[in-house]
């Protein structure tokens, strides 16, 4: 194969941006494509470091018609599309007593729905290449949940049950599908914490440290890779060692 090509979501954060590098860094012909929304600052600026191999793609991961135009511009430049990183998600933490529905529908459609229509759009041209690689990046919460998370709990945990089922009828295809459940890593989200509230969180961790997006990021672009071939349905949790 003589390149591949990459669609990432939500690739204007700290951990999309991690898994663009990986990738650029795994082989000087990889092309990845950056799906980004309202937010393309970051993401513009490393397409900028890498103009012939890094490129912007608008997504609304919502928004099924959103999904369809991407891959179809991609398929334009390429005729191929050989890794899917749904990446995407958003956080709206509140007890569900307090919740207002549309709390919970956005972050089931941002977060779930988003990973549904990220693999229907890609599959037809997996399929038909016989090949194809989905990662799913869901969270620690959907194995572990806390209080304050139901609407994001429920929506990783669906996203986890998604790729289990997804990854058995594609298994013959050539395709693989897995997902990743990070715990405390070095993002946006962990960023808004206070002092405080990282103490207590670091002292829940074996490791006693927060991750790094790059060790999600490698995990990411190894589940990806030809020697991974094997691996399809896993979940793989990256948490310094919470059980």
């Amino acid at each position: 194969m003589p390149h591949r090509v990459i669609l990432i979501t939500g690739a204007n954060g700290s951990l999309g941006l991690a898994i663009a590098r990986a990738f650029l860094d795994e082989a000087s012909d990889n092309l990845v494509w950056l799906g980004v929304h309202r937010h393309r600052e970051q993401a513009g600026a490393l397409a900028t470091v890498h103009p012939e191999r890094c490129r912007l793609v608008s997504l609304d991961v919502r928004d099924p018609a959103s999904w369809t135009a991407a891959v179809a511009g991609i398929q334009a430049a390429h005729t191929r599309l050989d890794v899917l990183a749904n990446n995407a998600g958003v956080h709206a933490d509140e007890l569900l007593a307090m919740m207002k529905p549309d709390t919970w529908r956005e972050v089931l459609a941002v977060n779930l729905d988003g990973t549904f229509h990220g693999c229907q759009a890609v599959l037809p041209t997996m399929i038909s290449q016989r090949h194809g690689r989905i990662v799913n990046v869901a969270s620690l919460s959907a194995l572990l949940s806390p209080p304050g998370q139901t609407n994001y709990a429920a929506a990783k945990a669906g996203v986890v049950a998604l790729t289990q089922s997804l990854a058995k009828e594609v298994a013959r295809l050539g395709i693989t599908v897995n997902v990743v459940c990070p715990g405390y890593v070095e993002t946006e989200g962990l960023a808004a914490m206070d002092a405080a509230a990282r103490q207590r969180a670091m002292a829940t961790i074996p490791m006693r440290r927060f991750g790094q997006p790059a060790e999600v990021a490698a995990a990411v672009r190894f589940l990806a890779c030809a020697e991974a071939g094997y691996i399809t349905g896993s979940v793989l949790k990256i948490d310094g060692g919470i059980f």
